[in-house]
């Protein structure tokens, strides 16, 4: 049996950090070559940090990457390196592959299927590649391609697999949302399938601005089963021996096929070694468990603020506490990413904020064991009040009142954020951006939203979840039973402004994840008057949503990088 060796090397790079990626490549090649692996994979553009975005227009970023890339060739032993690199070839940039073997480079990959959708923007930088390669390392054919690539039915996949693959190794930065595991583990299966291919399938980990990359690294055989699985939201080197004689038959064909792949380009065949490997012990399977739904969002939520913090070099993160459910979550995620001493909170009570919430900001705290301090903001408010008097005279209250309160909380915390040098985590949630409630320099001051990307009711589901998994009260039961309230005037409730947030939500991801029409949602039996008043405040709120600092993508569309609307905009869908 020929059994070919593979490790994926699920790593998280900096964006930018060229010669600190390059250093943890060489790290972990050494490692897989340790291991006994004929080929490692890193994930896509592994070398730069994805996405590099506009560092591709500079041609020092490039030169810089290009002699990292001739470093990590030259530490290249006997096991096979597919390094994520972009490659210039004289005006034209490509998003490549590099294979590195005994002390070079040997040959680049070009992706072929450049995506520009979502989040994705790639051929705003890259030319697509229409060469498709096939290397006989170990006298096995292995086909190489990234991330896109594998994504479409007939593709470059097919290409390899028609000119006598026998493995595909796709090396991706696939970006998380809730549920994207399980798509990709199933489009591999079929993948598999359909080719009669085994698949090693190696993933990016780690937070780039909003973006999370949540590894999960595969091997699946040619009847699409998977044989090895990396682990969630961590770094890891995934082992797996691959038989390469298990191969099944390519279902595929058809005259229309055959035009598909003459369009797509030509194979090439390459000889990085013919001699097969030596006898080995056969590896265990390495077979994570894939997280519960929930434990899945809260680790991207943990990990996506970790990394944006540490990479942007904060020591620490300020919150404002309020008592409610949004920032005890808030406050939660960022102390399970930073450690309790590296988060400080600051409560900051009105003339109008209840005991009650005195009491369980001081137990959310105590239980996660963060500092708080309290600056009282009556007196702060009747300054303003005062100042303000001689203008306001003849006008009766309003939001003006309510506003003014949080912009003081803003000012202080953005005032602590100067003097320690701590990172302002904003504690908003996706429900309160879509309909604009919330205050610009306000509540809406800070570096980080952290649950920007989570509707109302998934923030209740995850504090449930949180103290499920823990065992016992990080978040006080009395902060998620409460009736959630911003406390800017009395007796106020969320409810007074907004649908309620179960019906809120179901509106919200129709109108705003999905594209739904009014008469669309109105047919899927959401109540008329809910719809018409959430899509009004959704469509008017998009210059708040623009100022609003970056936060961690979860959902499918989220915005900033999916959801992407003019703010000058006199369209109005009829409601």
């Amino acid at each position: 049996m020929r059994t070919l060796r593979i490790a994926l090397a699920q790593m998280n790079p900096t964006v930018g950090a060229v010669r600190e990626n390059a250093d943890r490549i060489i790290a972990l090649m050494a490692e897989a070559e340790a291991a006994g692996a004929d080929i490692v994979a890193f994930p896509e553009l592994a070398l730069t940090g994805y996405p590099p975005e506009d560092l591709l227009f500079k041609r020092g970023f490039l030169a810089a990457a290009a002699r990292e890339l001739e470093r990590i060739g030259a530490k290249a032993g006997e096991c096979v390196a597919v390094v994520g690199v972009p490659e210039r070839v004289g005006e034209r940039l490509y998003n490549g592959a590099a294979l590195c073997h005994r002390g070079r480079v040997a040959d680049t990959y070009h992706k072929a299927l450049l995506p520009n959708y979502g989040v994705f923007d790639e051929r705003r930088y890259f030319e697509p590649g229409h060469t498709f390669p096939v290397y006989t390392l170990r006298g096995v054919q292995v086909g190489v391609n990234v991330c896109e690539d594998i994504w479409t039915g007939i593709g470059p996949t097919t290409v390899a697999r028609a000119a006598g693959a026998e493995v595909i190794v796709n090396i991706n930065a696939s970006p998380y949302h809730r549920g994207k595991g399980a798509e990709r583990e199933a489009m591999l299966a079929q993948r598999a399938q359909d080719h009669g291919v085994a698949i090693a399938y190696a993933n990016m980990v780690g937070g780039q601005d909003e973006l999370v990359f949540d590894g999960g690294s595969l091997v699946l055989d040619a009847a699409g089963r998977v044989t090895a699985r990396g682990p969630q939201f961590t770094e890891a080197l995934v082992l797996a021996d691959v038989d390469a004689d298990a191969t099944g038959p390519l279902h595929l064909g058809g005259p229309d096929v055959e035009a598909q792949l003459a369009a797509l380009g030509a194979p090439a065949h390459h000889t990085l070694s013919e001699e097969p490997a030596p006898v080995r012990t056969p590896l265990a399977s390495a077979l994570a468990t894939p997280l519960d739904p929930l434990e899945e969002v809260y680790q991207a939520l943990v990990l996506g603020t970790r990394d944006y913090v540490r990479k942007s070099g904060f020591p620490g993160a300020l919150i404002g506490l309020s008592g409610g459910i949004d920032s005890a979550l808030t406050a939660a995620i960022a102390a399970d990413a930073l450690g309790p001493g590296a988060v400080r909170t600051v409560f900051m009570p009105s003339m109008y904020t209840a005991d009650q919430s005195a009491t369980d900001a001081a137990a959310l705290a105590a239980a996660l064991g963060i500092q708080m301090d309290t600056i009282a903001i009556r007196p702060l408010y009747d300054a303003f009040m005062a100042a303000l008097a001689p203008l306001f005279e003849g006008r009766s209250p309003d939001t003006t009142e309510e506003n003014i309160q949080a912009r003081i909380r803003g000012n202080l915390l953005m005032a602590l954020s100067n003097k320690l040098g701590w990172i302002v985590l904003t504690t908003g949630n996706k429900s309160e951006m879509a309909t604009g409630y919330a205050t610009l320099y306000g509540d809406m001051a800070g570096g980080f939203a952290v649950i920007k990307d989570v509707p109302k009711t998934l923030v209740f589901d995850l504090c449930r979840h949180l103290n499920a998994s823990r065992g016992r009260e990080v978040i006080p039961e009395a902060i998620i039973v409460r009736p959630p309230t911003a406390e800017l005037r009395p007796d106020q409730k969320d409810e007074d402004s907004l649908p309620p947030y179960p019906v809120l939500d179901a509106i919200l991801q129709a109108y705003v994840e999905e594209d739904h029409t009014v008469d669309e949602m109105l047919a899927a039996g959401h109540p008329p008057e809910a719809v018409a008043r959430a899509v009004r405040l959704v469509d008017r709120s998009e210059y708040k949503r623009r100022q609003a600092p970056p936060g961690v993508k979860i959902t499918r569309r989220n915005f900033g990088r999916d959801r992407r609307l003019p703010i000058v905009n006199r369209y109005q869908p009829p409601v």
